[in-house]
């Protein structure tokens, strides 16, 4: 079998080199207990898959987050072109401690890639073509208390800078008032929480330095149907890129004709504070040049989950995750094939992005008729 191999930054066809793997990047020595691994079976998942995608699979550890006597170690990994020039995906999972389904199935689509890394010839050539980035597990420490929050009570969803402009639903918009109650935003004008901030970094780096590119952060919880959200979370007027997301969208439901997904603005259900995605899109309208960047959120109804089980409901763990078996694995088979998509959208985004301002301006009206009765047009 030939040996793949990728292209690097400012490289050619002709002068391709086989990537290096850094199973730990850190900037001092790590204190993880070396039990921590096997206290979270999402960690354990994630080292074996680490050690197996060496060399392609590149790991390194952002920060490590204290939880009881655990130190827990928040890993970034690379597939791919490393080149700025070629698009990029990102995937997201276990933002949330309780919406574990989220990082399993993150989990479970690197999973498919690794293990096909070893006989998949189609794979290793869209590999030249696209970089892959995972954070799979956000919030370490948020899993192994068993809570949404992270370990000093900050819910990482509503840590962003970014007010809402709009009237936002009590509590669940983000509050400040303690801790001690979900949807905490931390302390006014405190630095964001150390897993927030390294998804930002890790996003800034990978991502918001490419002409196009998408992101996937998946979670549970919201609702009967699964839901792909895009910003704003914290208004109800439309994003810069809309026509882009319309022509996404599009091309999505072309594909699979037969998907389950209601696609929408997340401000459609509700509004929040401090919203990290709308921080990072509005941090890449800031930048030069017309880049392209699509922040997505795959929400998982768990109510449907509830519906078939109503013992769930007695369960923290059952109210956000799918508990009998045969539901996780229909779950990891549904979803797998929403992030095969992206991968391929990414890969081809010349192809199907609106090229002409007038196709542009199409797309642009029609999805404002779709998403946004109260917008003129």
């Amino acid at each position: 079998m030939m040996t793949p191999t990728f292209l690097t930054a400012g490289s050619t066809a002709d002068t391709l080199i086989r990537p290096t793997h850094d199973r730990r990047i850190v900037d001092a020595p790590s204190t993880i207990d070396p039990v921590t691994a096997t206290v979270l079976p999402q960690l354990t998942d994630l080292l074996e898959l680490i050690d197996e995608g060496a060399p392609y699979l590149q790991a390194r550890v952002l920060c490590e987050v204290q939880a009881g006597p655990h130190r827990f170690p928040v890993h970034a990994l690379t597939l791919g072109n490393p080149s700025p020039a070629v698009p990029a995906v990102g995937f997201f999972g276990g933002v949330h401690g309780l919406e574990r389904i989220g990082a399993d199935v993150v989990i479970a689509w690197l999973h498919n890639l690794v293990k096909r890394l070893s006989w998949d010839d189609s794979l290793h050539e869209q590999l030249k073509h696209v970089r892959l980035v995972f954070m799979p597990l956000v919030n370490p420490g948020g899993f192994w208390l068993g809570t949404r929050a992270n370990p000093n009570g900050v819910d990482l969803m509503r840590n962003a800078p970014v007010d809402a402009r709009e009237k936002v639903p009590f509590l669940i918009g983000g509050q400040r008032i303690s801790k001690g109650m979900p949807w905490y935003r931390g302390a006014e004008g405190a630095p964001m929480e150390a897993e927030a901030q390294a998804l930002c970094d890790f996003v800034d780096e990978e991502l918001l330095s490419r002409d196009f590119s998408v992101a996937v952060d998946c979670h549970s919880g919201f609702g009967t149907d699964d839901r792909i959200w895009f910003p704003y979370a914290h208004t109800t007027r439309p994003i810069h890129h809309l026509a882009e997301i319309h022509a996404l969208h599009a091309i999505f439901a072309k594909t699979h004709a037969h998907h389950p997904y209601v696609f929408e603005p997340q401000s459609v259900q509700y509004l929040t504070h401090g919203d990290i995605w709308d921080h990072l899109y509005l941090r890449a309208r800031s930048r030069p040049g017309d880049r392209v960047f699509l922040p997505l959120t795959l929400e998982m109804g768990s109510w449907m989950w509830i519906k078939k089980n109503p013992k769930q409901l007695f369960s923290r763990l059952g109210i956000f995750n799918p508990l009998i078996q045969h539901r996780v694995n229909r779950v990891m088979r549904r979803h797998i094939a929403l992030l095969d998509f992206l991968t391929r959208a990414a890969s081809g985004y010349q192809r199907w992005l609106p090229g002409s301002s007038a196709a542009r301006e199409q797309h642009r009206r029609t999805a404002l008729t779709r998403w946004y009765r109260q917008v003129s047009a």
